[in-house]
Parts: structure tokens; sequence; C-alpha cells
């Protein structure tokens, strides 16, 4: 049964390491992260933190509950580094755009640990902040209360499923991802026109396109709906 986690104060180990490090939170996240990259989801263990750390394992206890606590708060790492340095500018829909996109970035540069994370509720501060962010940039531009959640959960629930999607690319195999993008060369460009008219007719463009994230795309649509449901409202 997990320990109970008690305050940073309280837990904070006074002496360094073996490795001549003095724990944190912050600390055992960022090699977490370090270990996810490395290793994959597989290899993230209490053990070989520990050993990565210089410490021993059960001392990580005395900071998270478990494993399943430190991946809650590694995702809210993420969500933190995409917060870091973001200012509001008054546009809304620039500022939502921004925000995708920091989100979505912030995730592909740890795939291992997108794909860990990216459908996990925190509860943790860099998330609350976001979201309180989000939804006060739609209710200060003047979406009902009842359409504001409801752009916030398209808009939330489409850059997290897109960093999933982007980071599971990502975090293929080299071999394997160069292979699924080699497809659309080597395989949708050769379809005869005869037989698959319309993929024949815009493969030049499927090759061009298709590697690249849609999630710019599908963002900007998003928005587009969001914006014009908003003058809707304002001029009834």
């Amino acid at each position: 049964m997990p320990k109970p986690v008690v305050s940073e104060a309280a837990r904070r180990r006074r002496r360094p390491t073996k490795n001549g490090v003095v724990l944190s939170e912050d600390l055992i996240v960022r090699t977490a992260l370090r270990m996810l990259r490395e290793h994959g989801s597989a290899g993230l263990t209490v053990r070989r933190l520990g050993i990565a750390l210089g410490a021993d394992p059960s001392t990580l206890y005395r900071y998270f509950a478990g494993i399943d606590d430190l991946t809650l708060a590694i995702g809210d790492m993420l969500i933190g580094r995409a917060m870091a340095g973001w200012h509001g500018t008054g546009d809304w829909r620039a500022d939502l755009r921004e925000l995708g996109l920091r989100i979505h970035a912030a995730y592909l540069e740890h795939p291992q640990a997108a794909v860990l994370t990216a459908n996990r509720i925190s509860g943790k501060s860099h998330e609350i902040a976001a979201d309180e962010a989000i939804l006060g940039l739609l209710r200060g531009a003047g979406f009902p209360d009842r359409e504001a959640v409801r752009v916030y959960h398209a808009f939330i629930d489409m850059t997290l499923a897109f960093a999933a999607l982007d980071a599971a690319s990502l975090a293929l195999p080299e071999q394997a991802r160069r292979a699924d993008e080699e497809m659309w060369q080597a395989t949708y460009a050769r379809l005869s026109p005869a037989t698959h008219p319309n993929i024949a007719a815009v493969a030049p463009l499927l090759v061009a396109d298709m590697n690249d994230s849609a999630y710019p795309t599908a963002l900007d649509m998003l928005l587009t709906s969001a914006a014009t449901g908003l003058r809707s409202h304002k001029a009834c």
C-alpha cells in the first residue's frame, strides 16, 4: 500500500545522494522524463529511477505515491513548460492559437512522455493554471459559459489528441517511422487512376502534406468555427 505523501519541506532529503544531488520533486520528474526518452515507458520503474538518482528506490515514495502519481506529475510538467513565458495579448483567437501550439510542441519534445500522459487528468498546478487561462480567454471574449466550456472541451481534447497521435509517430523506431513516411510516395503515389481516380488526382498533394501534423489546420478550423458562433451570439 502506498505511503502517505507528505509536504515537500518535511520529506526533502538534506544530504546529497550517491550522485551528489539533493532530491526534489522537480529533479525526480526531470530524471523520469530523461529515462522515458532513453528507454520508453517500460524502462520507467522505481528501481531504475532510484539507480539514476543514486538513491534508494524506497526514498521516491516520500515524494510520490507511486509511478502513477509520478506519471501525473510528468504530464503537469509538460503543461508547465508550455505555459512558461506565455502572456495574453487581448486577442482571444490569437492567444488561444498560441497556447494550443505551445502545448502541442511541449508534448512533442518528449514523445514517450506524451504518449504516456496525454490522456490523463493530473489536477496539478500547471494543468489548473492552463485551464483557468483558456476559460478566461473564452469568457473574456464574450462566450456564454456553456459555449465557453464547449469550445474549451473541444480545444483541449483536440490539442492533446493530436499531441498523442503525433508523439506516437515520433516514438516509433526510426526504421518503422521512415517506412510509414515513405508509404505515401511508395504506394499511394503509384495507384492507378483507373482504379483509384480520387487518390491519383491528389497524390502529389498527399505526398507533400501527409507527413506533416494536421494540428495547425484543425486548430484554425476550430477557432474559425468558434469565432463564427461568437459573432452570431453577439448579433442576437
